[in-house]
Formats: structure tokens, C-alpha cells, sequence
């Protein structure tokens, strides 16, 4: 179990480290690193987790980062309380990497922000943080959110549907996420 714990940290604090563009952009990193290379659980947990993370105050990758580590810990066959000192790594190794940034960078970004080098930094970060993104909402598409056509098109195709409805309803006509998740909330309770 402690080794398991290490690994947890280890991961986290990588994750937060290199996690550029906000918790929406870890998500592909937490997904490969817990479920594709540790397999510290399967795909629809990790799917859980996210809408669970995205529907609870605070940040995603943060809140992500807090139920990974239970769930990777209780999955191993270990009991509660040990979840949540999981969970208290996870969280605190996440963090971690942002708090000593911050500290770090506050002191000099003031003086060099209109620095050259700081501009081209930043101007290359942008495409990165697009990237992940985008990576971020390929990882959700996946047969446990959207189904499969030949598996039960009628919950395929209206998932199609609110996915494009989403989009096109913050994107085009500005309508406030906040109203477009309750809209679409509301057609998967009368719809599924």
C-alpha cells in the first residue's frame, strides 16, 4: 500500500506539474496515467469520477485528483480510511507543483512579464493548452458516455445531439454554460 501511495504522489505531482491550461486539460493525463498505465481503474469509474468532479465545488483536476486516490486505493482491496489518506496524496501532490510555482513565479512575473522571452513562453503555451483540451474531450467520447449506434442508437444519437446543442448554444449564441448544463440535465432525465 505504500508504494501505491508513493506512485499516487509521484503521479499527482507530475500531473500538476505539467498540467497546463486548468483541471479540463488534466483530464486526459489523470485518464492515462490511472487508467491506461497503472490501471487503477477502469474506464466508466474514471468516467464517474469526472462528472462526479465536475458537479462538486471546486476545482476539477483537484477534485479529480481527491477521488482517484480513494478509488485507486479502496480497488486495491484496502479499507476506507486508507482511501482517504489516498485521497489527502492525491490532493496535496496535485497542488503541490502550483503552490511552489506560484511562490516562485509572483516574485519575478511583475518585473519580466513584458519580458520577450516571458511573451514567447506564454504565446507557446497557448497552442498546448488547446491541445489538451481538445484531448480532454476526446477522452469523454468514449461508449460509456455516448453508447454506440449498434449498441442503442437512441442513446447514442441523443447524446450526439446534447453534445452538439451544448456547443453551438455557448459557442454561437453566448446562452450561459450554468443554463445549457441544467437544459441538458433536464433532457437526460426525461430522455434516458
Amino acid at each position: 500500500m505504500i508504494a501505491t501511495l508513493f506512485l499516487l504522489f509521484w503521479t499527482f505531482f507530475q500531473i500538476g506539474l505539467f498540467g497546463f491550461g486548468g483541471g479540463y486539460a488534466m483530464i486526459s493525463m489523470i485518464q492515462g496515467e490511472v487508467v491506461s498505465h497503472y490501471h487503477w481503474m477502469t474506464m466508466g469509474q474514471f468516467t464517474d469520477i469526472v462528472a462526479v468532479s465536475q458537479m462538486t465545488p471546486g476545482p476539477i483536476g483537484i477534485n479529480s485528483a481527491t477521488y482517484v486516490g480513494y478509488t485507486a486505493i479502496t480497488n486495491a482491496g484496502h479499507a476506507w480510511y486508507w482511501g482517504v489518506l489516498g485521497s489527502a496524496v492525491s490532493t496535496f501532490a496535485v497542488v503541490l507543483p502550483s503552490f511552489i510555482l506560484m511562490i516562485l513565479i509572483s516574485r519575478f512575473l511583475m518585473k519580466y512579464k513584458n519580458h520577450p522571452v516571458v511573451e514567447n513562453v506564454f504565446s507557446g503555451l497557448r497552442p498546448a493548452v488547446v491541445g489538451l483540451l481538445a484531448a480532454a474531450s476526446l477522452c469523454l467520447m468514449t461508449p460509456e458516455n455516448f453508447s454506440t449506434p449498434s449498441e442503442c442508437p437512441w442513446q447514442f444519437w441523443i447524446s450526439v445531439g446534447l453534445f452538439f446543442f451544448a456547443f453551438i448554444s455557448t459557442k454561437v449564441y453566448k446562452i450561459s454554460p450554468i443554463h445549457v448544463i441544467l437544459l441538458c440535465g433536464v433532457a437526460g432525465l426525461i430522455l434516458f
